[in-house]
């Protein structure tokens, strides 16, 4: 049995243990509503968790330890030969198992013992979704008598269901919190790593950027620098042209779609503008890179400035296009979410509409556009395939435009892309640049909260 079979399987149980509740709350008082404690969808409702929840939870638990025991019994029941190989070897060994049994290439010629294996695993899967199946359906049904036990005209079903989905959210909490704070530790401790091969001083401070190192002792001219500060003046420089293009194209286009704007032309433009924000990453490399970037390099040339074939600004300008519908839709969502009140007071008192928008909107939605703009700025900084394609890779220490630089986001990819050691400081120097650029978005997300605390207007 598939687990979609099973999905299928235990939703279909919670729609009947929904309907089955609802309705048998309503025949407890006769049809007379009034005398029960919460409305009978809440009934249905309760019904349906106590459907679904434990067989939900066994699943999971199941499906945790199911492979783990699969793969266990499947060593122990290969040659001996096989088992008394190394640990490295042997994780080989099983993982060519695998590959056999999903129908997968293997990296060695499949012996019969390897066949047998893997049929041996093909069946311990089967054995394992069947028993699941069962144990998951007997589990739902259960949970639904169980409930059924419970269902009475003072069960507080309201109080129940809305606990439960405090406690779903908790969870959900707790799993952002988990997996953020798992991926800062992951960075931390391979940056730790990093930094017993590199000083710190010289990651943080060093103006050269050149990650290859020696492969052997009397190798000459590989012997590495990891100096960052380049990459942090790339991905600053990019940014900033990025925000510059960005920010008052986004911010004006609000302002007009929600204020200026009638409601043909807003369901016009509005839509138009958001369809930027689908076009793929790798769209927009192309066009910075085959017509913006060679636009400007002869533009440039024309007027007697030596302007490189990859430059920031070829890549700026594009990453400032691509960044305008992130302003402009929550922009345009802040300032409509200003109270009408507002702007009636300001009209009472006799102002314009442009010193209403300036005076009275605009500070009103200003942690709103604030916190468009940071969504902007960490858009900005994260993007790779645009940098890849019209800027370069060259790490250059440079504060001109016209010139070619790299990011922080695309040495990490440069770093871990294809067959890596992780024993390197070129490997770890990626995890390193990653915990420096989440220090720095962290900063910047504490000074736009200390900004917009500062700046916002309160009102009743």
């Amino acid at each position: 049995m598939s687990p979609t079979f099973l999905l299928l399987a235990l939703v279909t149980l919670s729609v009947f243990g929904y309907y089955f509740g609802r309705s048998r709350a309503s025949a407890l008082v006769s049809g007379n509503l009034q005398n029960l404690h919460s409305r009978p969808n809440y009934y249905g409702i309760y019904t349906a968790l106590w459907c679904a929840v434990p067989a939900i939870l066994i699943s999971i638990v199941w499906l945790s330890f199911q492979p783990g025991i699969t793969e266990g019994l499947v060593i122990s029941a290969l040659p001996e030969t096989m088992k008394a190989l190394s640990p490295d070897r042997l994780g080989l060994l099983v993982n060519d198992i695998h590959n056999l049994a999903d129908g997968n290439i293997v990296s060695r010629n499949a012996d019969p013992a390897m066949i047998a294996a893997a049929e041996q695993l093909n069946n311990f899967r089967a054995i394992g979704n069947s028993a699941l199946f069962v144990v998951a359906l007997v589990a739902a049904i259960v949970g639904g008598l169980y409930a059924r036990t419970r269902l009475s005209p003072t069960l507080r079903a309201r109080n129940q269901v809305e606990q439960a989905i405090k406690i779903f959210l908790i969870a959900c909490s707790l799993i952002a919190i988990v997996t953020t704070i798992g991926i800062v530790l992951s960075l931390v401790f391979e940056s730790v790593r990093f930094f017993a091969k590199v000083s710190i001083v010289e990651f943080l401070f060093g103006t050269e950027w050149s990650p290859q190192t020696a492969l052997r002792a009397d190798q000459v001219g590989a012997s590495g620098a990891f100096g960052a500060i380049p990459l942090i003046a790339g991905t600053l420089l990019i940014t900033v042209i990025a925000m510059v293009i960005a920010v008052p194209i986004g911010l004006f286009s609000a302002i007009y779609l929600s204020e200026y704007a009638g409601a043909r032309v807003r369901g016009y433009i509005k839509p138009l503008l958001e369809i930027l924000a689908g076009i793929p990453t790798v769209v927009y490399g192309f066009f910075a890179a085959l017509t913006v970037a060679p636009y400007i390099r002869d533009l440039g040339a024309s007027l007697g400035l030596n302007v490189a074939s990859e430059s920031a600004l070829a890549a700026g300008l594009v990453m400032g296009i691509m960044i305008v519908p992130f302003i402009s839709s929550l922009s345009d969502d802040v300032i409509n979410a200003v109270p009408q009140s507002l702007r009636d007071g300001s009209y009472a008192l006799g102002a314009t509409q442009s010193e209403t928008i300036k005076k009275v909107i605009l500070p009103a939605a200003l942690p709103g556009i604030f916190a468009a703009c940071l969504l902007a700025v960490s858009r900005a900084i994260g993007e790779t395939m645009i940098v890849v394609m019209a800027a370069g890779l060259a790490a250059n220490l440079t504060a001109n435009p016209f010139e070619a630089v790299t990011t922080v986001t695309v040495q990490i990819v440069t770093l871990l892309v294809g067959d890596q050691e992780f024993d390197s400081a070129k490997t770890l120097a990626a995890f390193a640049l990653g915990l420096l650029l989440f220090c720095i978005t962290l900063t910047m997300n504490v000074i736009a909260l200390h900004v917009v605390r500062k700046y916002r207007e309160q009102y009743d």
